[in-house]
């Protein structure tokens, strides 16, 4: 009975081995290569692309307003030692502008031809508050302007009107005077 024993125990042992297939000698498993594993590319994320603004178009306002005083400086009719009032230029464009550099710029201009004696901008703004008139009074008309000369005891007054697109504008000026409201001269330049 031992014996019988010991051949059930070692058959129960075997039987829990596992069988492996005969191997023919000299045949080897295949062999398979391993490629090393490469990072995945990196792509940089997308970055905003920044449009650049527009650039900003500059008037030489000197350059387009001197021509203008120039011809009506040699008008006939323009008398020299007068006292000149530069009135704010109307804006009539589809755009804004700075008046005030533009009126400066012009009232600097009348001044550098020596043959008038310009009112000067702080006694103009002093009145333009007096008369109730603001600074940036878009609605400038001939009347007013004369109106503002009268008070200011000037001669001549320059009415300017600023026409036009902010890409295509043209400066008109007229020089009237002061008592009778008559315009002695009226010119007219394109600005660049």
């Amino acid at each position: 009975m031992k014996r019988i024993l010991m051949v059930a125990v070692a058959a129960l042992i075997l039987a829990g081995c596992p069988s492996y297939p005969p191997q023919q000698p000299g045949t080897q498993p295949p062999i398979v290569p391993v490629e090393p594993d490469q990072p995945p590319e990196v792509t940089p994320p997308p970055t905003d692309v920044v449009p650049t603004p527009p650039k900003q178009q500059t008037t030489d306002w000197a350059a387009s307003i001197t021509p203008l005083v120039g011809q009506m400086v040699a008008a006939d009719g323009v008398e020299s030692g007068k006292v000149l009032l530069v009135d704010s230029v109307k804006n009539n464009t589809n755009g804004s502008l700075p008046v005030q550099t533009i009126t400066s710029t012009m009232a600097s201009a009348v001044e550098n031809t020596n043959r008038f004696k310009v009112v000067p901008q702080s006694v103009v703004s002093s009145a333009r508050k007096t008369l109730g008139l603001s600074q940036e009074d878009s609605l400038v008309t001939r009347s007013k302007a004369i109106g503002l000369g009268r008070y200011v005891q000037a001669d001549y007054v320059i009415y300017s009107v600023m026409s036009g697109s902010n890409k295509d504008k043209s400066l008109e000026m007229q020089l009237m005077e002061v008592q009778t409201g008559e315009i002695i001269w009226t010119g007219k330049h394109s600005i660049d």
